[in-house]
């Protein structure tokens, strides 16, 4: 495994945005998601904070945020705009040794950019409180708009990591069956499942199409519903997941 600067992979290229403003309304949407499961107390976990956008939405749900991330810069962004009392933790995720256990551990949009994704879902399942939850989020090989890509012959196949992508640090793309694999291997349980946003175009389309006018929130707030019915061709797909009997935690 070779070695990475963490401080690096975030940054833009020629031709592709590490996150588009498409990006910052998901956080809006996977919240909504995750309503119903959502304890609006005790002790919560991000993992990963890119600038602090997810962040400021934790914080105002959650009075006992910590947030470990291991790149400096993007600490020293997040930190600024985030609310007095978020504890930053600066610390590789595979080093990362809490105190106590969570109640909320989430991690958006993260896992894809893991060399050893179920090392540290096994690990979280030892940082959960007994009711503790993990709200795991990650882009989905199966969007529409990825599928459309595909057909053009602009991505080989749908679970492909594009060039653009490896460069943001993407090791790898999931559909659910692969997510879910993750999870179980894990040993840890899942509460559900699904998708966040029927996805038919790429974020920089979507991001072009909201500044002109072209498309408004009652067009988002559509996609946002027909993801419900079809979770396969959403934008992300989730799995809220739990400590498994006998499993990590136990």
């Amino acid at each position: 495994m070779t070695a990475r600067d963490l401080n690096t992979e975030f940054a833009d290229t020629a031709d592709r945005k590490y996150a588009y403003d498409f990006d910052y309304r998901m956080h809006d949407y996977m919240l909504r998601t995750f309503d119903a499961r959502l304890q609006r107390s005790g002790r919560a976990l991000e993992l990963g904070c890119f600038e602090g956008g997810f962040t400021r939405k934790l914080a105002a749900i959650f009075p006992d945020l910590t947030t470990v991330e291991g790149s400096s810069d993007l600490i020293d962004v997040a930190r600024a705009a985030s609310p007095p009392g978020v504890k930053f933790v600066l610390s590789r995720f595979e080093d990362f040794e809490p105190e106590q256990a969570f109640d909320a551990v989430f991690l958006t949009h993260t896992l894809e950019h893991l060399d050893e994704p179920v090392e540290l879902l096994r690990r979280i399942g030892t940082w959960l409180s007994p009711t503790g939850k993990l709200f795991l989020v990650v882009p989905n090989a199966h969007a529409a708009s990825r599928q459309i890509a595909v057909a053009m012959g602009l991505i080989s196949h749908p679970t492909a990591v594009t060039e653009g992508e490896h460069l943001h640090g993407h090791r790898r793309t999931y559909d659910m069956d692969a997510l879910l694999a993750h999870v179980a291997q894990a040993g840890l349980g899942v509460a559900e499942s699904g998708g966040v946003f029927f996805k038919p175009f790429a974020n920089f389309q979507f991001d072009k199409l909201i500044a002109s006018g072209v498309i408004g929130d009652d067009y988002l707030e559509g996609c946002f519903k027909l993801g419900r019915l079809y979770p396969d061709l959403c934008a992300s797909i989730y799995a809220i997941c739990e400590r498994g009997p006998g499993g990590p935690g136990q």
